[in-house]
C-alpha cells in the first residue's frame, strides 16, 4: 500500500457516515473565531506593512492623487507604461514623457516584457499582512500585465483596505483569478541570498488614496 492509498483510505473512513445526498453547503462551519487582528488604524497599518516588504508607500488625498501618481512615475523615469482598461481617467497623468500601452488587443509577451512598468488599481488591501489583492477587474487587467513589467505602481483606496485575511476573503469573488501581492517579487536561493524580480516586478510603489 502506498502513502497515497493510506491518505485516501483515511479520508474515506472519515466520510463513511456522510449521506450521499449531503453537500458542503448543507453543514454550516462554525466561524466564531477571531476574524481580525488589525490595529484600530487599519490604513496606517497597511501602509507600514507594505513598506516592510521594501515597497514604497505614499498616502495622498483624492484631490492630490493624480499629481502623486505623476510624481511617482516621473521619479522612476519610465518611458513605456502599461495601463489596463478601466483605470480611472482622473488618475492618469497627462504627458510625462512616457508612452502608454493599452492591452487591447492583448499585448504580446515580448511587448509586456519590454514595457518598463504597469499602472493599476487593486481589488483590495489587507492591513495585517500588507497584501494587495488583484482580481483582474477594471483598472487591473489580466495577470500577465502585473507579472512581466519590472515596475508596478498600484493605487489602493483607503475604503478598499480590509483588516485581516478572513474579512478580505469575504470581499472577493473566489472564482476570480486572484493575485496576492506582498511587496516586490523576491525569493532566496539555496544559500538564502535574496534575489528580487524573478517571478514579478522588482519594484513596487503603492499609493493609498483617501480623505481630504
Amino acid at each position: 500500500m502506498t502513502t497515497r492509498d493510506t491518505v485516501l483510505g483515511r479520508i474515506r473512513a472519515a466520510l463513511a457516515d456522510v449521506p450521499a445526498s449531503e453537500g458542503p453547503d448543507d453543514v454550516p462551519v462554525p466561524r466564531d473565531y477571531r476574524r481580525s487582528h488589525a490595529e484600530p488604524d487599519a490604513v496606517a497599518q497597511f501602509a507600514a506593512r507594505v513598506a516592510d516588504y521594501r515597497a514604497t508607500v505614499t498616502r495622498t488625498t483624492d484631490a492630490d492623487a493624480r499629481v502623486t501618481v505623476a510624481a511617482r512615475l516621473a521619479a522612476r523615469g519610465l518611458r513605456t507604461l502599461v495601463v489596463p482598461d478601466g483605470f480611472p481617467a482622473g488618475l492618469l497623468p497627462e504627458g510625462g514623457g512616457w508612452t502608454v500601452l493599452r492591452d487591447e488587443p492583448p499585448l504580446s509577451v515580448a511587448e509586456l516584457d519590454a514595457a518598463e512598468g504597469v499602472l493599476t488599481t487593486a481589488a483590495l488591501g489587507i492591513a495585517v499582512t500588507g497584501t494587495i489583492v488583484l482580481d483582474a477587474g477594471p483598472g487591473q487587467g489580466r495577470r500577465a500585465l502585473t507579472l512581466l513589467p519590472d515596475y508596478h505602481l498600484c493605487v489602493v483606496r483607503e475604503d478598499q483596505i480590509a483588516g485581516d485575511v478572513p474579512e478580505a476573503l469575504g470581499r472577493v469573488d473566489a472564482r476570480a483569478p486572484l493575485t496576492w501581492i506582498s511587496g516586490p517579487s523576491a525569493t532566496s536561493d539555496i544559500e538564502l541570498d535574496r534575489v528580487e524580480g524573478v517571478h514579478g516586478p522588482r519594484t513596487l510603489d503603492v499609493i493609498v488614496v483617501g480623505g481630504e
